[in-house]
């Protein structure tokens, strides 16, 4: 319990405490009298009433074990009724009514169980009310929730028709001549298409995301100079099975941002896919400036996702390694596919 529940609760039974006082305080009876036996009844109560919404209640009555819950709930009463009558009896012979005649333990027991029995029935409706209420309002935010996001979605179709309409008459606006471009803007198209219509389930045939992939790199190395070496490849046994889309890609961003561009030596970015096993290795490597040495960021956002979704979809399944040395920077990621 946080310091702000405790500290409400604490209010709450100490207005309940000075309730019982001004209600049940008698001409015949003491302050202090009414206060003491008040204050019997608060522990009694208190206990009951904590005893049932911790357990009974989440473990029993929630898990349809009646029998079991109504025994508890009740046993919890008939003790703290035994227990009060030695107490009752303890401070009206020594504080209330010393020398005098002691009331009936009979008598004891039944009005103990009865007021302890009715007030822990009024707290936990009490506290079911509430819950409910809280309950409710929860449900209440969820669905508008839901609805916002619903419109949100709606309102989010448009964007790609317009997208795609506004690339056809770019595309129609390029020189016929023009090929490399043409290809560029259709490469980009597809690989858009793929984010937008394809992405939205959970997993995706290997064959659409090597596709996805495959047009990935090459508008990547088309935007690269020439002297730049990419080195695609893909075993033949990569087929047949389905993977989380978009899992690779925030991977092979990285090769080609941070691939090296020099004059003098060779510069490579080389991504492999290969399957050993039932499990699938994906690797990628990239050769880099000694300049950019500390440049890299592995928690960057689209390493720092793909880590959060390994860990939520593949959990106990990958291995996830990633070397780096003065002049190359290379990603292993292994993943059990069964």
């Amino acid at each position: 319990m946080s310091k702000n529940k405790i500290t409400t609760h604490i209010i709450l039974w100490s207005s309940l405490y000075v309730f019982w006082i001004l209600i049940f305080q008698g001409h015949s009876f003491a302050f202090s009298r009414t206060m003491t036996v008040e204050f019997c009844y608060l522990l009694f109560i208190v206990a009951n009433f904590y005893f049932n919404v911790s357990f009974t209640i989440p473990h029993l009555l929630y898990q349809r074990k009646y029998i079991l819950f109504t025994a508890l709930f009740l046993g919890g009463i008939v003790t703290s009724a035994i227990l009060r009558v030695p107490l009752s009896l303890y401070l009206n012979r020594h504080y209330f009514n010393p020398g005098g005649s002691a009331p009936g333990i009979y008598e004891l027991f039944v009005n103990s169980f009865l007021n302890i029995f009715i007030w822990v029935i009024c707290l936990v409706a009490g506290k079911f009310i509430v819950d409910r209420i809280r309950f409710q309002k929860y449900v209440e935010n969820i669905e508008n929730e839901k609805a916002r996001t619903e419109l949100d979605f709606l309102k989010a179709q448009f964007n790609p028709h317009f997208l795609f309409n506004s690339i056809n008459s770019i595309y129609g606006h390029i020189d016929k001549n023009n090929l490399a471009a043409r290809n560029m803007l259709l490469t980009f198209s597809e690989m858009l298409r793929y984010q937008l219509y394809e992405c939205n389930t959970e997993k995706i045939n290997i064959e659409k995301e090597l596709s996805y992939l495959k047009n990935y790199i090459a508008l990547q190395q088309s935007r690269k100079d020439e002297n730049l070496i990419v080195k695609f490849e893909i075993n033949d046994n990569i087929k047949g099975f389905k993977i989380v889309p978009l899992l690779f890609v925030a991977f092979i961003e990285n090769c080609f941002k941070y691939v090296s561009d020099s004059d003098e030596k060779e510069n490579r970015v080389e991504i492999s896919f290969r399957k050993i096993n039932g499990t699938l290795v994906f690797r990628t490597f990239n050769t880099k400036e000694k300049a950019n040495n500390a440049t890299i960021n592995h928690k960057g956002i689209g390493v720092a996702n793909a880590r959060r979704r390994l860990e939520l979809l593949y959990p106990d399944k990958y291995d996830l390694s990633i070397g780096e040395c003065e002049q190359s920077h290379e990603v292993i990621l292994k993943l059990q596919l069964s």
